[in-house]
């Protein structure tokens, strides 16, 4: 945020955008972090993964799930609906777009709102990867960053 401040009238008003993503979501948690999680792997962002391993931890992310999380959609042990999530943010990163088949699955569970924060959560992850990627911030002292055993993003 001290890097973000450099700029301190796009900072308050990107702000108020990213405090409802990550605090006032319709989204539960879990399903956020997990969400959170996955762009952050994708976009090579090891600052948001650093920091996001330990608030999916708060939000019931296990380690054996944090590891899944990098592997993808495809690895063993996930319930439909993670795979699912996964998925989803799979293709907005790829494709920029929720394909029909995960979106129905996705509204079997989620109601209009739940949708919109996911699609708005990936793409505000995607761009604060994009500002630590680009701006170099470094893991503050005490937080790991990727898995010393994952495989390279």
């Amino acid at each position: 945020m001290a890097t973000l401040a450099n700029y301190s009238k796009l900072y308050k008003r990107w702000r108020v955008f990213g405090n409802h993503v990550l605090f006032k979501s319709s989204l539960p948690g879990r399903d956020r972090e997990i969400i959170i999680l996955r762009i952050g792997w994708l976009c090579h962002a090891e600052y948001e993964w650093g920091q996001h391993a330990i608030i999916g931890k708060q939000c019931g992310i296990s380690e054996e799930e944090l590891k899944r999380i990098i592997e993808g959609p495809d690895a063993e042990g996930w319930d439909s609906f993670d795979a699912t999530l996964l998925r989803a943010v799979d293709e907005l990163y790829i494709d920029s777009f929720i394909s029909g088949s995960i979106w129905q699955k996705l509204s079997e569970k989620y109601n209009t709102k739940q949708l919109i924060d996911l699609i708005f959560t990936v793409g505000q992850y995607n761009l604060v990867s994009m500002v630590l990627n680009t701006l170099g911030v470094q893991l503050e002292e005490g937080i790991d960053g990727f898995p010393k055993e994952s495989l390279t993003p």
